[in-house]
């Protein structure tokens, strides 16, 4: 089958046509005829910096498509099942035609999108769930009162984080964002405040008469530290998904801080007992979708998967100014 992969670490023009053989299923897989892919910074990421293990690595998390053959211990799907999800960082990414994936982190597409918008979906739903409910553990309709800033609002996390946040708890949401567009974008997903994190980020939050409980910061942690500690509540919690290179974690020590680090891939990594949340909250967002609680955060859809498509994603993610989500179609 083709995929498209890469042989060295570098830049986006180490992507390539590979061809490789169809997966074989586990007993608890799926395989999927991949009709739609996003494109994430995590992708960038392993791409630039993560030399791959012997063969090409296929990347590529994000995934809608049909389910075509099923592993012998697999309960809840069958073949012809519409399906999504955001795959395993383990194993074989979704750059391709054919893609094997366990069940318990599967969910069935949302009915009123197509496959490539719903693509754009899975892995920042799961990251933004898991964040609120998991990492804070907030419980659903909980929260009132309280509030939670978003640092990178705009985002594909961001976006579907407010929407999370206003669809199922009671928080107050701050979201950051620097341009007139992101700010247009972040108040549409649901926002009650918009702060620009390129100014006085602990000023524009008192401005506003609010002290957050909650932080959510995606993106550039370490330079927005200071004024994180500064701007939160006594006891508040903080969850983020970079990696910056340091962080003084003493300063979170006078206001008893805690810190929570959210890797979406964690349940699928270590198998643990409660792996199938993930299909269970996927399932939900599809519903909230259908039901038109939640909208999609697809801002950027291409034509079919090519190597060129896949690149210009690429490099549209390393500029940092991707609003929402980018989704391809299948080969």
């Amino acid at each position: 089958m083709k995929a498209i992969g890469y042989n060295a670490a570098g830049n986006a023009d180490t992507l390539e046509i590979i061809e490789m053989d169809q997966p074989v299923v586990g007993p608890r897989d799926l395989l999927v005829a991949v009709e739609g892919i996003s494109v994430n910074p995590v992708d960038v990421k392993l791409r630039a910096g993560v030399e791959p293990e012997g063969a090409a690595r296929v990347l590529g998390f994000d995934a809608a498509g049909v389910v075509t053959e099923i592993g012998n211990e697999v309960t809840g799907y069958k073949v012809g099942d519409a399906v999504y999800y955001a795959g395993d960082v383990t194993r074989a990414g979704t750059n391709a035609e054919f893609h094997a994936v366990d069940e318990r982190i599967v969910g069935r597409k949302p009915a009123s999108l197509d496959f490539v918008e719903a693509a754009g979906l899975p892995l920042t739903s799961i990251t933004a769930w898991e964040m609120l409910f998991d990492a804070f553990r907030l419980t659903e309709g909980g929260g009132s009162g309280q509030t939670l800033l978003v640092i990178g609002g705009a985002g594909g996390v961001g976006s579907i984080l407010i929407q999370l946040a206003k669809a199922l708890t009671g928080l107050t949401v701050i979201a950051t964002a620097s341009r007139p567009e992101t700010q247009d974008w972040v108040r549409k997903m649901g926002a009650d405040h918009v702060v620009d994190h390129r100014g006085d980020l602990a000023a524009q939050v008192a401005d506003l008469g609010l002290v957050p409980t909650y932080v959510a910061a995606l993106t550039a942690t370490d330079q927005h530290w200071p004024a994180i500690i500064d701007l939160i509540a006594p006891r508040g919690q903080i969850a983020l998904i970079d990696d910056p290179e340091a962080l003084d974690i003493k300063a979170a020590k006078p206001k008893a801080l805690s810190i929570h680090w959210e890797f979406m891939f964690t349940r699928s990594m270590f198998g643990t007992e409660d792996i199938g949340a993930q299909r269970d909250l996927l399932n939900r967002v599809a519903e909230m979708i259908d039901a038109g609680t939640l909208q999609s955060t697809v801002t950027e859809r291409g034509d079919n998967l090519t190597v060129d498509a896949l690149r210009a994603a690429h490099l549209k993610q390393e500029s940092g100014r991707v609003i929402g989500k980018q989704v391809l179609g299948g080969f």
